[in-house]
């Protein structure tokens, strides 16, 4: 997958592009590409904001540096996002549709906004990480590349690893331990050391429901659905959750 991502601030994704997400480039599989706004500035001073129509407090991006820097990524035809408060929440279903895409070019807002000009032209997808606002779009793409990228084949050492995590499979994920199996009086459960996989296994899930009953009854209410799916012993750990506060 080929990521292009414009931002002011480039150097702010030198962590992006180290670790799990930096073995997938020497490998081939990711190109993450950063190109910095200002340099299609016509500006002398390389500004790229100004003051906003009808007043109102901040600055916003203005569309020429932007529609010049998008022009140079190649961005016609390709799926386009900004990062953006008021846009999709980015979820699984989200992060699974981006995973299938050979182009990205993501747009990082800074100040107030930016031009909506930008927005519609480039027929632009706007995705949020959260209800909350953060001072430019550079960290949510960078959550918005490594969900995204863990999805891609062969990025992860295991096929199976995203999708056992946590929201992926329907549920939070259960308790993890380490050695030692005793440390300061504190013992790992007995049956993570017992060697009998299909125990280890429905204790896992146990742990899973009662947390995901617990911090996500809307993850937990969608998991119910998927009942039917379940092997006998599994919908009897499933009933014993569920009796739980009856």
């Amino acid at each position: 997958m080929n990521i292009d991502i414009l931002t002011l601030f480039p150097e702010m994704f030198t962590a992006v592009t180290s670790s799990i997400l930096g073995k997938a480039g020497e490998k081939g599989i990711l190109d993450i590409r950063l190109t910095n706004i200002r340099d299609y500035s016509m500006d002398k001073h390389k500004k790229a904001d100004d003051y906003p129509f009808g007043g109102g407090a901040g600055m916003v991006l203005l569309a020429d540096p932007v529609f010049r820097a998008m022009e140079a990524v190649k961005a016609e035809g390709k799926r386009s996002l900004y990062m953006s408060p008021r846009g999709r929440i980015l979820d699984q279903e989200l992060i699974q549709q981006l995973a299938q895409e050979k182009e990205l070019v993501i747009l990082c807002g800074h100040y107030e906004g930016v031009d909506q000009r930008i927005l519609d032209y480039w027929n632009m997808e706007e995705v949020s990480i959260g209800d909350y606002v953060l001072t430019g779009g550079e960290l949510p793409a960078m959550v918005l590349i490594d969900s995204v990228a863990r999805m891609i084949p062969d990025v992860l050492s295991s096929s199976h690893a995203a999708l056992d995590e946590s929201v992926y499979s329907g549920l939070l994920e259960y308790p993890q331990y380490t050695k030692p199996r005793n440390y300061r009086d504190m013992e790992v459960p007995e049956v993570l050391v017992s060697g009998n996989h299909k125990n280890i296994h429905l204790w896992k899930l146990e742990q899973s429901l009662r947390l995901t009953k617990q911090r996500r009854p809307d993850l937990f209410r969608k998991f119910l659905s998927k009942g039917e799916s379940l092997t006998k012993e599994e919908k009897k750990i499933l009933e014993k959750i569920l009796e739980i506060d009856r």
